[in-house]
């Protein structure tokens, strides 16, 4: 198996054109033809301003499309990837009612039905199946031409699919064309909320009178109604990766206002914020292992490089009052260009990139239309940063520039804190470099550039790339300050949440309730790989509890628990696996300090400061991941939890 030469950038288009198409249509989501038309008219670009939402959202048509991929590179990229794997997938990085899923209820949404199947502990592909979840047909996500011959010719689609392709050959118009699908193969004719027969319909409609267009098919799919974000995902994804970047660019400006910017609120939460570069990746990677290829890493694997035609990763320009029209950001030569006018001493122009939740505004905007963005930030107090910069060698004079972040403060305002600034002559090529400080437990929301005027009123500076990466120096416990973003930071399974959301009324900052089964809050990054994380807990009630290290969702980490007869290190792989125990226990009510250090392979459990266990994991199973809090049937106190790099 041999990948073409253009695979990173189809992927890319692929990427780009399935999230300008969820952007685009989710404004709308559920809207008839009708309404739409009534309203809104055609739908040519974005409608969010006009609706009065936000333009980049969490939602299940991307959330679901870059996690569940997730099980491929979890499970060695192997061609043998079987339906059980997947599935474990589903209950390791779905949290219930919270992520990922329609959560419409058994019967009513499928893919709900298919969750509560692997929870009660029926396997997949059994848990997915029409004999246990009623009847649904295959999901085509190919070019039609060669996806008709995939399909049995009895089936609903095969039909369906004919009859579009023969109102195409009879009718030039769209409308009444759709019209037909409305009557033959409407929301009317199938059960459930939202079926997937009518709107795959409208896929192949739209791909069909779009005539290749990427903003007409958009245009058609996202007009006709129905489940909008889906339904334009789908069409923009396919067109992305049939005809490329040069598709998506032939009409408006769909990317700019997107910036590549995407959430995938997962209970891994240090992967919730990211970007279409770094999916791109990701996606290209799994492809490459399965083609028994080497991973590709730009720029040394930094985390914003910009290799990727037009890409920004996320980057804008900040429109404060002492910045508004100084900055202009583009993509030149896979570098960032920031070109800058106006400057005149005092003041600055900014470029930054997320790196968690933006507002509390925004979090509660996502809570009440039903798609939380659960995320842990990327960056962390004691990472250091590094910047590679250049000033274009026109510049009539230097240049002054420092890399900041604005944390969460006082009543979760967005502060800043600078790094020491340096002057750059024109043309000279700087490599910049900060520790990021002690921000008081509270996360980081973005990172990015400063350009100063004081030495320089225009001109450009380019950014090649930027990076951090390693397990942090923090201390995580209840700020000083007021606010809530640093509860928000913690991405929380338990099933008591009401009771667990470190209300400022407990005495300690973290309450772990738990009423059935194991529950597991966590914060952190893939990156995070030699570390020791200490937690003073207090066990009140309950069956087990404890502090994990290397997370990275739900059933995967390392854990040190202790219950009232043992203490012990387990490896939770899906199921779990003892690595070493004692026989001595904790006692309810009494403060404990467990730490749990891991390097490489080795594991080592401590007790008030005593080593009580030490073993190793051959298989190596995690090699990063985030801290975490374990609480297994009942309730304990946490005063707080430090993460020190090895």
């Amino acid at each position: 198996m041999s990948l073409p030469n253009n695979y990173v950038e189809k992927v890319y288009a692929g990427v780009l054109g399935k999230i300008i198409g969820v952007y685009l249509g989710r404004p709308f989501e559920g809207w008839s033809y009708e309404r739409i038309m009534a309203e809104l008219g055609e739908i040519n670009y974005y409608f969010h301003e006009k609706l009065n939402v936000p333009l980049i959202v969490t939602d299940d048509d991307i959330s679901g499309t870059f996690t569940f991929l997730r099980a491929l590179a979890d499970y060695g990229n192997s061609k043998d990837l079987t339906p059980q794997q997947i599935g474990e997938s589903w209950l390791n990085y779905i949290i219930e009612k919270e992520t990922i899923l329609w959560w419409g209820g058994m019967g009513n949404s499928t893919e709900h039905t298919a969750y509560l199947r692997l929870k009660s502990g029926v396997p997949a592909p059994q848990s997915g199946s029409i004999a246990l979840n009623g009847k649904v047909e295959n999901d085509l996500n190919k070019l039609l031409d060669c996806a008709i011959s995939f399909i049995p010719n009895d089936s609903v689609i095969y039909k369906m699919i004919e009859d579009i392709r023969t109102w195409h050959k009879e009718e030039k118009d769209w409308r009444k064309a759709r019209e037909k699908l409305a009557q033959h193969y409407g929301y009317d004719k199938y059960g459930g909320n939202c079926h997937m027969v009518p709107n795959h319909g409208l896929i192949i409609l739209s791909l069909l009178y779009g005539n290749d267009d990427f903003q007409k098919s958009l245009m058609i799919v996202n007009t006709s109604g129905w489940d909008t974000d889906c339904n334009s995902g789908n069409v923009g994804c396919l067109l992305g990766i049939k005809n490329g970047l040069a598709g998506i660019e032939s009409g408006p400006d769909f990317r700019t206002p997107v910036a590549d910017k995407l959430y995938l609120p997962t209970a891994d939460g240090g992967r919730a914020i990211t970007d279409a570069v770094t999916e791109t990746y990701h996606v290209v990677n799994m492809g490459r292992a399965v083609a028994g290829e080497k991973p590709l890493a730009p720029k040394n694997g930094a985390r914003f490089h910009f290799d990727l035609p037009g890409s920004v990763q996320g980057f804008e320009a900040e429109e404060t009052v002492e910045s508004k029209g100084t900055l202009r950001l583009e993509n030149t030569s896979q570098q960032l260009a920031l070109h800058y006018q106006g400057l005149a001493t005092g003041r600055v122009a900014r470029a930054s990139t997320p790196t968690f939740i933006p507002s509390e505004e925004v979090a509660r905007y996502f809570e009440r239309r039903g798609y939380k963005l659960l995320a842990s930030p990327t960056i962390y107090t004691g990472q250091t940063v590094q910047a590679q910069v250049q000033t274009d060698k026109n510049n009539s004079t230097p240049v002054q520039c420092q890399l900041y972040i604005r944390p969460y403060v006082e009543n979760d305002a967005l502060g800043i804190i600078r790094s020491d600034a340096v002057v750059l002559e024109p043309g000279q090529i700087q490599t910049l470099e900060w520790t990021i400080p002690d921000t008081a437990s509270s996360p980081i929301a973005f990172v990015g550039l400063e350009i100063n005027g004081t030495h320089s009123a225009k001109g450009t500076v380019y950014l090649d790339h930027l990076t951090w990466n390693g397990a942090p120096n923090i201390t995580f416990t209840r700020p000083k300050h007021k606010g809530t973003m640093w509860k928000r930071a913690w991405v929380n399974s338990f099933d008591h949440q009401d009771r667990l959301d470190f209300l400022d009324f407990w005495t300690e900052p973290f309450r772990l309730i738990q009423n059935v089964g194991r529950g597991l809050i966590s914060q952190g990054t893939k990156d995070w790989e030699d570390y020791e994380a200490t937690a003073r807990m207090t066990p009140h009630l309950c069956k087990t509890g404890g502090i994990a290290v290397r997370t990275g969702g739900l059933r995967r980490y390392y854990a040190l628990l202790c219950d009232q007869h043992k203490t012990r290190i387990v490896k939770v792989l899906g199921n779990e696996t003892v690595l070493a125990e004692t026989n001595n226990g904790w006692e309810f009510g009494k403060p404990y300090e467990l730490s749990l250090k891991v390097k490489g392979n080795k594991l080592l459990g401590s007790v008030n400061g005593k080593v009580v266990l030490e073993t190793t994991d051959p298989e190596v199973s995690f090699t990063g991941g985030g801290v975490g809090l374990v609480c297994e049937v009942g309730r304990i106190g946490c005063d707080f939890v430090t993460v020190q790099h090895l």
